[in-house]
């Protein structure tokens, strides 16, 4: 069922009220990794890695912007994932299997992560159960796929964040000579702590820069109804402010590493050690209120990630059993098999690595967001190709020489980082 055409906003209130879908997608990416990878950086190396958090950012918004393109603006008025099944009827089946392996193998930290940290905060109950009751309730939000709902959902997500991570960060009392430095330096310390210097640049790479996870912000703002060039503009804004929102949080997250852990020569291992520290230098407050933020975090994602991929996934099986070009529209999901048993998937199936003794949550965030690394030059070249020839993007909306160039580099990058991710996590393994 079509669901009724969503107005150009034409004031700039009206503007500020339109943005949503940038906000689900960047509480939906910090949840997805970029809260540990930037407290593990910036407590084993100060503000020395934090180029890499720059230069990952600069690729993320680049890419994902480019992927709205396509799915605003290509002349079939089709989907990104229809776009991509003009290369190979199996281009986009590849892209749901690799979406239903990492919407499981994210959920794994998400998940265990969410329930250390409901039990650390409230101080009773174990890991297991909080994880359970708490996939419980996503799936009760997360079943019908109301777009609508979530957004509003993330909007206090944003608000407890705000509180928790910039304040425990302005707390700690940032140094902003050493994070510019940090950030046109370009240095590459001396590794420190469990895990290496490769494995942290490419984790923090494929959980900022680039992963399949960038592919579900267009199904975001389909679900909002932006379809057309005519919301192009919007959806620039909407992405940017976003995009603004993650670097504050990242780098508060940043911050607090490397003005805490990094003085003291402590490792980060896991959240509690983070969480003791704040309280030991912060005073009693200073674990909770963090511990409020990682939750935050942590569970906006869970229920992200859920609802996008089942978005994509309910995507690429119509487009798949269609012969014909299929146009997008605001679809009505509540009644989609495939979204239910996505999102389903994407909650239950992770409960199994919040079992004892399986990896803990840390070791399981970096080698699943390295791992992230190795599909991104099938996805960039992919995205690259369609949106670089006018059969596919059309004469006006297709890629200029520098976007071109862009991409071009941004390949290279992914090939160079999914080499480097495999050899860092053959290094993790052994």
């Amino acid at each position: 069922m079509t669901k009724p055409e969503v107005q150009i906003p034409k004031s700039f209130g009206q503007y500020l009220r339109s943005i949503g879908p940038g906000i689900v997608m960047a509480l939906t990416w910090l949840g997805a990794g970029d809260l540990v990878d930037s407290a593990v950086a910036g407590g084993n190396y100060g503000y020395a890695l934090m180029w890499a958090m720059a230069m990952a950012l600069f690729v993320r918004f680049i890419f994902v912007s480019i992927i709205a393109k396509y799915q605003l603006c290509n002349q079939h008025g089709e989907s990104v994932m229809a776009g991509l099944k003009r290369i190979h009827p199996w281009v986009p089946i590849f892209v749901g299997f690799v979406g239903l392996f990492f919407g499981h193998f994210y959920g794994s930290f998400l998940v265990k992560g969410v329930g250390e940290t409901t039990a650390k905060l409230f101080g009773f109950g174990t890991p297991l159960l909080w994880s359970v009751l708490l996939v419980v309730v996503a799936a009760i939000f997360v079943f019908r796929g109301l777009f609508g709902h979530i957004e509003k959902m993330f909007y206090v997500f944003l608000a407890i964040l705000s509180v928790s991570l910039v304040g425990v960060a302005l707390w700690s009392g940032p140094s902003p000579v050493e994070a510019v430095k940090g950030i046109f330096l370009f240095d590459m310390p001396e590794q420190k702590g469990s895990f290496s210097v490769f494995l942290v640049v490419t984790a923090l790479i494929g959980a900022v820069g680039g992963s399949i996870a960038n592919l579900l912000y267009p199904y975001f703002i389909q679900q909002k109804g932006w379809i057309g060039p005519k919301f192009r503009r919007l959806q620039l804004y909407d992405l940017a402010f976003g995009t603004f929102v993650l670097i504050i949080l990242d780098l508060s997250v940043w911050t607090v590493g490397a003005e805490i852990l990094n003085p003291q020569g402590i490792t980060v291992e896991s959240l509690d050690d983070l969480a003791n520290l704040l309280t030991i230098t912060l005073g009693k407050l200073g674990g909770p209120i963090f511990y409020l933020g990682v939750f935050a975090a942590l569970y906006s994602s869970v229920i992200g990630n859920a609802t996008g991929y089942g978005y994509m996934l309910s995507d690429i099986v119509k487009i798949s059993r269609s012969s014909e070009a299929t146009k997008v529209t605001r679809e009505d999901v509540s009644r989609s098999k495939t979204y239910r048993f996505v999102a389903l998937w994407c909650l239950f199936s992770p409960l199994i690595w919040s079992l004892p003794n399986m990896p803990g949550f840390i070791s399981l965030t970096l080698i699943a967001n390295a791992a992230g690394v190795i599909v991104l030059p099938v996805l960039s070249g992919g995205l690259w190709y369609i949106t670089s020839r006018k059969k596919f993007i059309g004469t006006e909306y297709r890629n200029k020489w520098w976007e071109n160039l862009i991409l071009a580099a941004l390949f290279v990058l992914a090939t160079w980082g999914a080499w480097q991710s495999v050899l860092a996590i053959a290094n993790a393994l052994n």
